[in-house]
């Protein structure tokens, strides 16, 4: 698996919330001999036992259940042992989700249909925002207070945690929040992870702009999650063949920032290495 990334061109490698424990080992003599680096791991990973695909939301930070909350904190716990073993700076979070009736799904139906300028697109909005609002406060508390433990452990293995904006409009911390949250934890291990398909889709149902979010988030910014929206929630796409304008999140972007391509195994090399180049070419090449 790191053989071909490296392949492709790629010095670093994010370890996803799809790798089973049984890869693990053969990560690590990779790692040890120096075929790959890895820049960042995403929770949980390596996968809890006996779970064989992609889970990042199989526990909730968020939920009532304190079970669940304790897999969850004990399985992150193991994800950032593991990025200090591979000596990755930084640790992707999910942080839980109201639980609430879904509307995300609904909404871009009915953009897939032209219905956006509608009175009935705007009332669903609308009362998606109360009922979201009226609910949130004990999922957010418990999200929050597992932020806290976790930042903890974070530091004293010399890494950050990287929170990152969501898609479902369900999910937290929602993006009005996410500069409240920060601010609360304005400490070194804790800051924002951009996933660049989340905010288009986001733009796309109307609740955010993206250029702007990512300007308010720029101080905090760790690293962001590189890939394209074929509109309007078709994600995971190849840079340069969707809707995100990237020239407009060029002034944003640091040399320091980690830039994930999270890409759809749909894609074809060709189609891979393309985006690659669109983004070095409208981005520069760090």
């Amino acid at each position: 698996m790191l053989r071909e990334i490296r392949s492709l061109g790629f010095e670093h490698a994010e370890l996803s919330h799809g790798i089973r424990i049984s890869l693990i080992p053969g990560i690590f003599e990779a790692v040890d001999a120096g075929e790959i680096k890895i820049s960042s791991l995403h929770n949980f990973c390596p996968l809890p036992m006996g779970v064989n695909h992609a889970a990042p939301n199989i526990f909730k930070f968020s939920s009532s259940d304190r079970r669940e909350r304790e897999n969850a904190w004990k399985h992150s716990v193991k994800t950032i042992e593991t990025a200090a073993r591979l000596k990755a700076p930084a640790v992707v979070l999910h942080m839980g989700a109201i639980d609430m009736k879904e509307y995300t799904d609904r909404l871009l139906e009915m953009l897939q249909k032209g219905l956006k300028d509608t009175s009935k697109y705007a009332s669903l909005c609308e009362e998606m925002t109360e009922k979201r609002e009226a609910k949130k406060e004990e999922f957010v508390q418990q999200s929050s207070e597992m932020l806290d433990r976790l930042s903890v452990v974070a530091a004293q293995h010399g890494l950050a945690l990287g929170i990152e904006n969501r898609q479902a409009l369900e999910e937290i911390p929602l993006d009005s929040d996410m500069q409240l949250l920060l601010l609360e934890f304005n400490r070194p291990s804790v800051g924002y992870w951009h996933d660049c398909g989340h905010a288009q889709i986001k733009e796309n149902l109307g609740f955010i702009n993206h250029r702007m979010h990512l300007e308010s988030m720029a101080p905090r910014l760790l690293g962001l999650h590189v890939h394209d929206v074929v509109y309007p929630g078709r994600d995971h796409a190849a840079p340069g063949s969707g809707t995100i304008d990237y020239a407009a999140l060029k002034d944003l972007i640091k040399p320091e920032h980690i830039k994930v391509f999270e890409l759809s195994p749909r894609l074809s090399v060709e189609e891979a290495t393309k985006g690659v180049a669109f983004i070095k070419q409208v981005w520069g090449a760090e």
